[in-house]
């Protein structure tokens, strides 16, 4: 009740819908720029977050490990499937970093998965 009494979700509402959106275009671009033919992704309509599918068989789990090595992290997907996981998804937040910093972790996990495969 305190948080939207005086209004705060109205204003800050948009504020976070604009940042959220160029942080996410940030990822979406670089994703394009950086990832290695095999690699997919979804275009999210909203959200903190987006799903990467790896080439198949590679499992996300153990390029984590080499990954935050180079100073990036993500979570893997497979934990978020009730059955059936699928080790070779991964989500990424792009919500937390700035667009510059978002190029840079991508180009490096662009990186980690080649050296991977």
């Amino acid at each position: 009740y305190d948080v939207i009494k005086d209004g705060f979700l109205d204003t800050h509402i948009p504020t976070i819908r604009t940042l959220y959106r160029e942080q996410c275009t940030a990822m979406l671009a670089a994703l394009a720029q950086y990832m290695p033919e095999g690699v997919h992704w979804n275009t999210p309509r909203g959200g903190m977050f987006l799903w990467v599918n790896l080439p198949q068989g590679m499992d996300a789990t153990a390029v984590l490990a080499k990954a935050v090595e180079q100073n990036v992290a993500f979570v893997p997907g497979a934990p978020f499937f009730a059955a059936d996981p699928v080790i070779e998804s991964l989500r990424l937040a792009f919500v937390t970093v700035p667009p510059p910093r978002i190029e840079v972790g991508v180009r490096r996990l662009a990186e980690v998965i080649r050296a991977s495969r």
